[in-house]
Parts: C-alpha cells; sequence; structure tokens
C-alpha cells in the first residue's frame, strides 16, 4: 500500500466525500419511489462532494489547479499541477440506487498524470497509485491479467445512449468484437472499468469520447499494474477521450480491430 504524504491526502479527501455519497445513497433509494423520482437530490450530492474534494485538496496543496467535472476549471497558481476530478462517476447507477460509482482524483503533472485513486464507498473499495510506486487495491498488490488469447478475454465497453455518442459506431465495434471475446461487459462507470483492467477482473476496456476526469486517475493505475492504456488512434488520450487498454497483448489486438472503425 502507498503511504506517500501525496496519496495520504488523496485518500482522506476521498474518504470524506465517499461518506458523504454513501449517506446520500440510502437516501436515493428512498426517493426511488417518488413520482419526480431523485434527479435533481442525485445534482446536489455530486455537486456537494466536488466541493468536498476541492476545499480538501486545495487546503493540503495550495496553489495545485483544479479540473472539475461539475464546476469547470479552476486556476491554480502552480502551473505544473492540477488535480482532475470526477466526485461521482457513475451517477446513472447512483440515481438507480446500483452501489457501482466512485470518487476519481488524478493528479496531472506537467500534463501527464502521475497519481491515480478511484474510490468505491458502496463497497469501501480503493484503488490507488503512484507512478513508480505501483498500483493497489486496499492492501494488495495490482497486476493486469495476463491472456494472450482474446478469445479467453471478458472485455468492457461503454455504450452511447439517448442523445448522446455515435450509436452507429457503437454498433459496428461491437460487431467486431463479440465473435472474437469470451464476453463483453458494459458496468456504466469508467473509473471503475479502468480499475478492473488494473486489477484483472477485466482483460480490457475501451471507450469514446471521455473526459480527462473520467480516465486521469485510470490511466496511473493500469500503467503501475503492468498494462497498457492509450488512444484508439494514436493521439493524446487525455485529449481525445478515445481510450483502449489491457496488457500489451490485449490493447494491440483491440486497437487492430477498432482503429479502421
Amino acid at each position: 500500500m502507498i503511504n506517500s504524504a501525496l496519496m495520504n491526502v488523496m485518500v482522506k479527501a476521498a474518504r470524506r466525500a465517499g461518506r458523504s455519497l454513501k449517506r446520500d445513497l440510502g437516501e436515493v433509494e428512498n426517493l426511488q419511489v417518488s413520482m419526480k423520482g431523485p434527479a435533481n437530490f442525485v445534482s446536489l450530492a455530486d455537486k456537494r462532494a466536488e466541493e468536498m474534494l476541492y476545499t480538501d485538496l486545495n487546503k493540503a496543496r495550495p496553489g495545485y489547479g483544479f479540473l472539475g467535472e461539475e464546476g469547470g476549471n479552476r486556476e491554480g497558481t502552480d502551473k505544473s499541477h492540477s488535480w482532475v476530478v470526477d466526485p461521482l462517476d457513475g451517477t446513472t447507477n447512483f440515481l438507480h440506487g446500483i452501489p457501482h460509482f466512485a470518487v476519481s482524483i488524478g493528479l496531472l503533472r506537467e500534463g501527464v498524470a502521475i497519481a491515480g485513486l478511484i474510490y468505491n464507498p458502496a463497497n469501501d473499495e480503493l484503488y490507488m497509485a503512484e507512478k513508480g510506486s505501483g498500483a493497489f487495491l486496499n492492501d494488495t498488490r495490482l497486476r493486469v491479467a495476463g491472456r494472450k488469447q482474446l478469445n479467453e478475454c471478458v472485455i468492457a465497453c461503454g455504450l452511447p445512449h439517448i442523445g448522446r455518442g455515435d450509436h452507429e459506431q457503437s454498433r459496428k465495434e461491437m460487431t467486431a468484437l463479440q465473435p472474437k471475446v469470451a464476453g463483453l461487459r458494459r458496468f456504466g462507470a469508467a473509473s471503475l472499468d479502468l480499475a478492473f483492467v488494473a486489477a484483472g477482473r477485466l482483460d480490457g476496456y475501451w471507450e469514446r469520447n471521455l473526459q480527462p476526469w473520467d480516465i486521469a486517475a485510470g490511466i496511473v493505475l493500469i500503467k503501475e499494474a503492468g498494462g497498457t492504456v492509450g488512444d484508439i488512434h494514436g493521439g493524446d488520450v487525455l485529449k481525445t477521450g478515445n481510450v483502449v487498454c489491457g496488457n500489451e497483448f490485449v490493447n494491440g489486438e483491440l486497437t487492430k480491430i477498432l482503429r479502421p472503425l
């Protein structure tokens, strides 16, 4: 387990925001019976968690920039470092009382992800990684899965929904991959998909049009777990959001299939 001062700061911030979200999840489940539903409540929970994270991280590292899903970019005096934060990844899951969501905190130095933390408060799984220090789930060291046959692999993906994403392209991608893999999965929280690849629970994952706060933490986790993560077309994945990852073999095979589509 990583015990650096930096990681201690990130863990403390994530756990405080996570406690708030876990309480809110119980309230969401109670609100499911109402006609209006819990959407407004969840939006407030999301924003409240982000403000907690901003307060805690800014107090510990004053001057660092902060990019959050809810509040956008907040410039810091330190132009080299920036937090990239999703206070509630998996909002739709949370909205429906599904306990698969996460607080995601990444730290960039000169635009490169150097530390990442992904925390699911519903089951207290805390994934953490710092460049050069390995990747961990709670106290357990992580390694990506070692499979070298695509037909033995379980691969996660994103699925576009109403009003978002290229539905036709998504269908092409799934049609191309379904006959070649042991299974496809869609869990609804990109940060946890990346964490699951780092933990070897998934062999690979791809998704297009993600945001930096979806993937910054997971990039560090996968690399520190011995995996490969990048852009489907070879660009800067933090800028394009078109992520593909797995061990070196799986990443290469997925890229070969997806890039022409």
